[in-house]
């Protein structure tokens, strides 16, 4: 009796173990995901060289290189930023979950990459996302119109709190 509780046992646990495998799905669509923010961002990127080509070139005036410009490429930097939280979470969570990657081992740079806890998966994505929100939050100021005093002082509140939270977040990744 004991014998077949205990091949029950180990067969439970060694599909329980397989079971882990299902975390190669957000692997994979986190790095698709991934891939395809680079490839809109840079497309984004590559439009502001063709209008600032088609405005200091060719003397078409019919794009805001200031407005326009200034906020494909702060989308961009947006894009990028998400596109890197995907590719922390997609590394992080193969190391968690699936295996070490033994070629990061022998990097330097791969350092940024490397996860030894869902603790620490959070915290590097946390920090990403804070640096997104940033980057959006000036995205939408350069497009917001201020009419009033009050807004003006608003908007230095906020990048006040902006910095007051980066430097914060720094200090704390620094103990």
């Amino acid at each position: 009796m004991d014998n077949i509780k205990n091949k029950i046992e180990r067969l439970f646990e060694g599909l329980l173990w397989k079971s882990r495998m299902v975390t190669l799905l957000p692997v994979i669509f986190g790095l698709l995901g991934a891939f395809v923010m680079f490839i809109v961002a840079s497309y984004d990127i590559v439009k502001v060289i063709v209008y600032a080509w088609n405005y200091l070139i060719l003397g078409d005036h019919s794009v805001d290189l200031h407005s326009d410009g200034v906020g494909l490429i702060i989308g961009a930097i947006d894009l990028y930023l998400m596109a890197l939280v995907f590719f922390i979470f997609s590394f992080g969570i193969y190391e968690l979950f699936i295996s070490e990657i033994d070629t990061t081992k022998s990097s330097r740079q791969a350092r940024v990459l490397e996860v030894h806890s869902l603790d620490q998966l959070k915290d590097k994505i946390g920090k990403v996302i804070v640096m997104v929100l940033v980057v959006n939050f000036f995205q939408r100021v350069l497009h917001a119109k201020f009419t009033t005093p009050l807004e003006m002082v608003y908007l230095a509140l906020s990048i006040l709190a902006l910095c007051l939270g980066l430097y914060f977040l720094h200090k704390s990744s620094h103990h």
